[in-house]
Formats: C-alpha cells, structure tokens, sequence
C-alpha cells in the first residue's frame, strides 16, 4: 500500500504540473484516473470514472481570465476513493469529483496571484539574457504547481475509509441528486463542444459509426479504443490515389488539402 500512496502522489504531481503546461495531459481525468487506478491494482474501476469525468470536464474550458475548474485534483482524489480500499461506486466519484474540482480551481487561482513575482523575476532575467536563471525559475514554477495538486491530494489520502463511506451514506438524496443534474448538464455542453468540433463532411461517418458500435453490449470499452484507435489510423494514413498531380504551376494535392481545412477552420 505504500508504493501505490508514493505512486498516487507522483500522478498527483505530474497532474499538477500538466494542469498549466498541459503537454503530456496527465492531468485530463481519462489518463489520471486511470493510472490511480492501475497504482491501486483496479484499472477497471479508475477507467470507468476516468470516462465518466472526461465527458463532465469536456465542458469546461477558460476563456479569456476566467480560470475553469480544475480536473487534476478531482481526478486524482476521486480515483483513489473510488479504486482504494473505500470502494466508493463510480457515481459517488462523479459527485465528489464536482466540488474537489471547485476547491482545486480556488487552489490554482490563488497560486497563479502568489506567482506573479516570479514571473516579474523571470522577465527581469529575460532582459539580462540570463537563460539559466529563466530556467531555474521555470522550474521553479512548475514545482509548484505539482505541490498545488500532490499536497492537498496528501492530506485527504489519509481519511480513514470508514469516515468517506459513512459520509457518502450521510448525502442527503436531494445533494446527490443536484450534483447528478449538474454533472449532466455538463456532459450535454461537452457532447455540443464535440459535436460542434465533427461537424464536417470527412467525420460525419465516424461520429455515426461509434454510436452503431456503442449498441453491440458484446464489445467492451477496451475493443471499442482500438476500434477508434484503427479509424483514426486509417483516416490519418490512408490516402486517396486519384488526387491532383504535381504540375508546373507549384500547386499539389497537400496544398488543396491545407486550403480545404483552412476553410473548415474558419466555418467553426
């Protein structure tokens, strides 16, 4: 058990630190969930909550200076209470995971106001030409907002599992019904963002064809990732035979395809 808690609070803070690099995405609740879930020895569960609040936190998104909820420290959280020794059901992960998400945005807001200094101190170095010390403060900044998600993911992995199932049973049926609603209206704006995005001619089929194969009850979540994984492949790689030649003008098939998302881009 205390590898699997060492573990978590590595996830915790790559989680963290993804949260305002986000390169590696280890903080997207689909990859964070699930890797709790494998440190604790119950992938299935962590995947199952992973999906379910990759669908909520598809909703959320910053724009402008609003700073959205954040999906690190739920994520992490409610996967170990979920996947731990609690064995909280996956619905009960959802409705934890909404209010941790709150208290993690108020955690980055306030975080993001105690670093301004540093950023002063980096553009300071910046004029200098000073890369190391940019550097170092990079770094520094980070850190920081990896011990943002790993110190309050800390302090709450040592409540007793007694004490969160009984609580869980003390949710008034009306508070557990309201985080229901709330979690699925975020999944209706989620769906809509997604739906928005495939609206083109070229991924129209794909969007059709995954409901088709959500109804066989035969094939499981994870034959249903290669399945996209495949369709992606083929999309990505396969290209058509029959399209514009190279000619002495300079235009080619790459450059009618480019003009041809440009013009998609902007239609969005």
């Amino acid at each position: 058990m205390t590898a699997s808690i060492v573990a978590i609070l590595i996830i915790a803070f790559l989680a963290g630190v993804e949260g305002v690099v986000d390169e590696w995405e280890f903080h997207q609740p689909i990859i964070a969930c699930t890797l709790v879930g494998l440190a604790v020895g119950h992938p299935l569960s962590g995947i199952a909550l992973g999906a379910s609040l990759q669908l909520v936190t598809l909703g959320w998104m910053n724009i402008g200076a609003a700073v959205a909820p954040d999906p690190a420290l739920a994520a992490v959280v409610a996967a170990w209470w979920v996947s731990g020794p609690a064995q909280l059901p996956v619905a009960a992960g959802v409705i934890i995971a909404l209010p941790l998400a709150w208290v993690g945005m108020g955690l980055t807001r306030l975080l993001r106001h105690l670093i301004v200094p540093v950023v002063a101190r980096a553009d300071t170095a910046a004029a200098a030409g000073d890369l190391a010390r940019i550097t170092r403060i990079h770094l520094l900044s980070a850190t920081l907002q990896g011990l943002r998600v790993m110190l309050p993911t800390a302090i709450l992995l040592v409540i007793p599992t007694d004490w969160l199932q009984a609580a869980y049973r003390h949710i008034p049926a009306t508070i557990q019904g309201s985080f229901h609603v709330a979690a699925g209206m975020l999944v209706v704006v989620s769906f809509a963002i997604v739906i928005n995005m495939m609206a083109t001619r070229q991924l129209w089929p794909f969007f059709f064809l995954g409901f088709a194969l959500a109804t066989d009850q035969h094939l499981s979540l994870i034959a249903l990732g290669m399945i996209g994984i495949t369709l992606a492949i083929i999309y990505l790689y396969v290209r058509p035979t029959n399209g514009p030649k190279q000619g002495g003008g300079g235009s080619t098939a790459d450059s009618s395809t480019e003009d041809e998302l440009d013009r998609e881009l902007d239609d969005l």
